[in-house]
């Protein structure tokens, strides 16, 4: 009897696993910085997976962050940037597609960036304010995680 009680209190362990909900918001103009950001994203996102667990994230762009997502991030971000960025923008393009991460970015940071919403990448949600989706993740119980 004792047995069963046991199988049956690891079994709901492995049933009820947990869900990790978590919105990233990144303002950031350091290339380098949202490098290292996106890629821990990843590999938090992989962690909580490994676990058994189910990750749920969103990345909410603003700011600085914003040229990631351009097709043409060349135009407007430093030469010496640019390959941080290229990676960055494999590792969001590899979220999304895989993992199904879903990425916005602000409609007013891209005008004020300079770019055109034509011009961002496939995947990406543009949003009239990304501080509003921001807000709406948090009321749905998503843990915000900044980097500036």
């Amino acid at each position: 009897m004792i047995k069963h009680i046991a199988i049956v209190v690891m079994l709901l362990g492995v049933v009820q696993a947990q869900e990790f909900k978590a919105v990233f918001d990144c303002s950031s103009d350091d290339a380098r910085f949202i490098l290292s950001r996106i890629n821990l994203i990843e590999m938090t996102m992989l962690m909580i997976e490994k676990r058994g667990d189910k990750a749920k994230f969103a990345l909410t762009l603003h700011g600085g962050c914003v040229p990631m997502v351009s097709k043409e991030y060349g135009e407007v971000v430093y030469d010496e940037d640019q390959p941080y960025i290229k990676k960055a923008q494999e590792t969001i393009t590899r979220l999304s597609k895989k993992k199904d991460v879903e990425i916005v970015a602000c409609a007013m940071s891209l005008e004020h960036n300079g770019l055109e919403q034509a011009d961002v990448l496939p995947f990406v949600r543009i949003s009239p304010n990304s501080f509003i989706d921001t807000i709406g993740y948090q009321n749905n119980g998503y843990a915000l995680m900044t980097f500036k």
